[in-house]
């Protein structure tokens, strides 16, 4: 439904409303005052009938009493009937005399009501003769005989009724006519004055929306319509502005977003690669560990026999053959470590909060996906770091990845920095809301290759990872959990050795 139509509709509905209730009032007025008039009349009727009470004041007279209510109701077309009661102390109700065109008997508790509150009560009745308005009319105490007299009048309505409705038909007729007219004065008055502006300035909309940013309203008018073209037209202008301004913006931006996200492309790949080759150096050094024992006790084993000779000269062979192979795998396990040694620590002045600006992209895969709230909470005028910018993100990364995997039904992690100013440390800490670790485990999973996952794949390498990230930098890591309230690790940097240079920019890797 358009706006024109629920105008229309809400002004018809808002004449149709005023109208009827100005008829409705005007139909009420009158009822009232036709009201008053007919109990005008009947309070002078039960005064007239009380001046012939007291003209017949005795039982004696009832008779010519009866007679004047008869002729009195004969004379009058309208009235319907005349009754006077007696109530005596006890509160029984006598009829006393009484004259009328219909049968009609006041109920005796309503006339001892009357009689008591000594007030005039006016009733609308229906009698067998039609409509009616009845009036008990009390009088004053009958100090002979200690009672009270109560007159009873009806007058019939027939006549307010009729002339109430012909006023109804007349106030019908008359406000259909008027809200016709007034709705024809409406219509024509919309059409110049509300529609044809409106049509013009919902048009131009259209075609601005449409991506025609030149189009303007062209309407010059003095009054609201005018007004509001003219500050539609400044709109379209500055809007025009904006657009072109917005174009040159966006293009650099986009400029900009390749060139950061290059950068953390290539940032990810080098910590993946520090991470990759931490994990396969402490892999190759728990194999030369676990390898390297056996292969020195069979190479010996094998040069004390050869040593001793006297063996057969095919047994003597296969025991060379065994001290070269031996000689040759730890060879190759030695070439394996090297080739897996992460590089050369690289030693920089670095600012926390670019340190922490740099690892968010890198981990918010990781918790956008498992729908985890990063929180980053920084301490004002930290100081610097002196720290490998790539083995640092490396170490916010295994710790932020073991904060996912603790909470696989979402939750959130606070990555903060402060200062221990006591002990000349800054403080870098990873916070989780998981399950926690217990107390007897505390130590174990700072241990290579130790996991509380029981799925398949290489485990327990994180935590072994930071640890030696820390020794790296001379620094320590603090593991605190409680079972049912998360785990929080803090890294722990000393401060920037007196005689450095100040914290480098971001590295553009």
């Amino acid at each position: 439904m358009t706006l024109r139509t629920r105008l229309m509709i809400l002004t018809i509905l808002g004449l149709i409303l005023t109208m009827s209730t100005w008829g409705w009032i005007q139909l009420r007025a009158l009822d009232r005052i036709l009201n008053e008039q007919q109990v005008k009349t009947m309070t002078g009727l039960a005064d007239t009938v009380s001046t012939y009470y007291q003209f017949f004041p005795t039982r004696r007279g009832l008779s010519a009493l009866d007679n004047a209510l008869k002729d009195l109701v004969q004379d009058n077309a309208t009235l319907g009937r005349i009754d006077i009661y007696s109530i005596n102390r006890f509160g029984d109700v006598d009829f006393i005399a009484g004259a009328g065109r219909v049968s009609y008997e006041w109920p005796e508790p309503t006339v001892g009501k009357a009689a008591d509150i000594l007030k005039p009560q006016y009733i609308k009745l229906n009698t067998d003769g039609g409509a009616a308005l009845g009036l008990l009319y009390p009088e004053l105490p009958d100090q002979r005989e200690n009672t009270r007299i109560v007159i009873g009048v009806i007058v019939f309505s027939q006549a307010n009724a009729e002339i109430l409705a012909r006023a109804q038909r007349l106030l019908i007729f008359s406000t259909g006519g008027l809200l016709l007219a007034i709705l024809l004065i409406l219509a024509i008055s919309y059409r110049w004055l509300i529609a044809r502006p409106l049509g013009v300035i919902i048009r131009t909309i259209d075609e601005f929306q449409a991506g025609q940013y030149v189009r303007r309203i062209p309407m010059k008018r003095m009054d609201e319509w005018g007004q509001l073209a003219s500050h539609f037209n400044e709109m379209a202008n500055e809007i025009e502005r904006v657009l072109a301004h917005n174009q040159e913006l966006n293009r650099r931006l986009e400029e900009r977003v390749q060139e950061a996200t290059l950068k953390v492309v290539q940032l990810q790949k080098q910590v993946n690669q520090l991470q990759q080759l931490t994990a396969l150096g402490h892999l190759t050094a728990t194999l030369a560990h676990d390898l390297g024992t056996p292969l020195h006790s069979i190479a010996g084993m094998a040069r004390l026999l050869l040593e001793r000779g006297g063996w057969p000269p095919d047994v003597g062979r296969k025991l060379e053959l065994i001290v070269r192979q031996t000689e040759r795998l730890n060879t190759v396990i030695q070439n394996v470590r090297r080739a897996t040694r992460p590089p050369e620590p690289h030693f920089e002045v670095l600012r926390i909060h670019d340190v922490f600006s740099e690892t968010v992209p890198l981990v918010e895969p990781l918790t956008q996906k498992a729908g985890i709230a990063l929180v980053v909470r920084e301490e004002p005028d930290l100081p610097p770091l002196y720290a490998d910018r790539h083995r640092l993100q490396t170490a916010l990364f295994n710790l932020v990845q073991n904060a996912v995997e603790a909470m696989p039904g979402g939750g959130e992690i606070i990555l903060s920095a402060f200062s221990e100013k006591p002990r000349q440390e800054v403080a870098v800490g990873v916070a989780d809301k998981g399950p926690g670790i217990p107390a007897a485990l505390l130590e174990k999973i700072r241990e290579p290759f130790f996991s509380t996952h029981t799925d398949e794949g290489l485990r327990g390498l994180g935590l072994a990872i930071v640890q030696d990230i820390m020794k790296v930098h001379s620094g320590r890591m603090d593991i605190r959990s409680r079972p049912g309230a998360g785990t929080e690790v803090f890294l722990y940097f000393p401060f920037v050795p007196a005689g450095q240079p100040e914290a480098s920019a971001p590295a553009a890797s």
